[in-house]
């Protein structure tokens, strides 16, 4: 349901007050009921629940409140370009919003969604790592996203670059049985919905804007098969204090979070604190002992989280049933079958190598060993990396 445009500025009002957060806020709707009823309140009244410095506040519409108005009646009466996408504002204890949101100690007032609104969260997994990932955590975080999705599971993340990007485009790749997105209450795998949501990006500007812009196409695409989700009023930009932040929704959202590559200084192990402070289950993928993308996967599995090859891991970790689609008869995880033998990976490993040392190795001329190469990377199983390196690609089975 709607809001009307009086409730809609009256949660506006809220949301811009300066010195009123969250928690502030809260308090203020328990004791008054209603949104519109801490606005008709007498400061004495408002004075009993915060201070004369925030009444004093909530008495003064802010300055930007009518032109913020303005622009959401707007957004929400201009049609998205994505197929099936509408626009919605959830307040926080609408029928919509998200239930694991809910158990935060500061859950967000409002939340901005754009996507497929029609459609709800399903069982999840949230997805992080590095921004600027190795081609083999890339790969692996695409490869994990679309096997997620075809696990039945959501795959939340940050629309970053790097892993973010990498495991929503993953989901995105899973071609889901026909009907699915549609108001249908038949069961998949793992339980989800046929009407819950492929993937989820939450992002930490407003929805009037993608950041960043290289993921244009990529929002588009998560909007068409699920939706976009902030807490940040319309036109807030790309501000470095908001990412840390709406981390903490990344980590809700999911029943379990994966790292997917993350140095030790990443914010991604923030957002595993954030996950196991909240309960979630935490799981990294272990990477190349050289590559400094792994050291805080590494020191996350040495405090205990889950070590994760394949996704049969994860829903082994989060204990849900794995299904398949022939009858949703148990599975061993969707693994797939392993490529032919090449004598060339056969002698790489997975540690980025030089072109003389795997020659070394190999036995083969120059120009033979390079026209395999250009093979194997053409086929997607080996990267070519900086230094003139080459780097073996392994999918989780």
């Amino acid at each position: 349901m709607q809001m009307d445009e009086f409730e809609l500025r009256a949660w506006l009002r809220l949301l811009l007050t300066p010195s009123i957060g969250n928690e502030s806020a809260r308090r203020l709707l328990t004791r008054f009921g209603c949104v519109q009823g801490i606005f008709v309140a007498p400061q004495l009244q408002l004075m009993e629940v915060v201070s004369r410095a925030q009444a004093e506040a909530l008495l003064q519409p802010p300055v930007l409140l009518d032109a913020h108005t303005v622009r959401t009646h707007q957004w929400l009466s201009t049609k998205p370009k994505a197929l099936h996408a509408q626009r919605a504002i959830w307040p926080i204890g609408h029928t919509d919003y998200p239930e694991p949101l809910l158990h935060l100690a500061d859950p967000p007032l409002l939340l901005y969604v754009e996507g497929q609104v029609q459609q709800s969260l399903g069982p999840a997994v949230s997805v992080v790592g590095s921004r600027n990932p190795t081609p083999q955590g890339r790969q692996t975080a695409m490869q994990f996203g679309r096997a997620l999705a075809e696990a039945g599971m959501c795959v939340v993340s940050g629309m970053a670059l790097g892993i973010d990007g990498a495991s929503h485009q993953g989901a995105l790749q899973y071609a889901a049985p026909q009907g699915h997105g549609s108001s249908s209450a038949d069961l998949t795998r793992s339980g989800s919905s046929l009407s819950s949501w492929i993937t989820v990006g939450v992002v930490g500007t407003g929805l009037d804007q993608v950041y960043p812009r290289h993921h244009q196409a990529l929002a588009q695409e998560v909007m068409a098969r699920g939706v976009l989700i902030s807490e940040y009023p319309l036109g807030t930009p790309p501000l470095a204090a908001n990412f840390p932040q709406r981390n903490r929704l990344i980590a809700a959202l999911g029943l379990g979070t994966l790292v997917v590559e993350a140095a030790m200084r990443s914010g991604s192990l923030i957002t595993a604190r954030m996950a196991l402070d909240m309960g979630r289950e935490v799981m990294a993928v272990p990477g190349s002992i050289h590559a400094m993308q792994s050291h805080g996967c590494h020191w996350l599995i040495r405090q205990g989280a889950k070590l994760v090859e394949n996704v049969k891991d994860i829903l082994e970790e989060l204990q849900i049933p794995i299904y398949t689609d022939e009858g949703n008869s148990p599975s061993s995880g969707g693994s797939q079958q392993a490529p032919a033998p090449h004598p060339v990976l056969d002698q790489m490993g997975f540690t980025p190598i030089s072109l003389d040392a795997l020659q070394t190795y190999c036995n083969l001329e120059t120009s033979v060993l390079q026209s395999e190469l250009l093979n194997l990377e053409l086929d997607g199983r080996v990267a070519r990396m900086p230094g003139g390196l080459f780097q073996r690609l392994k999918a989780p089975t």
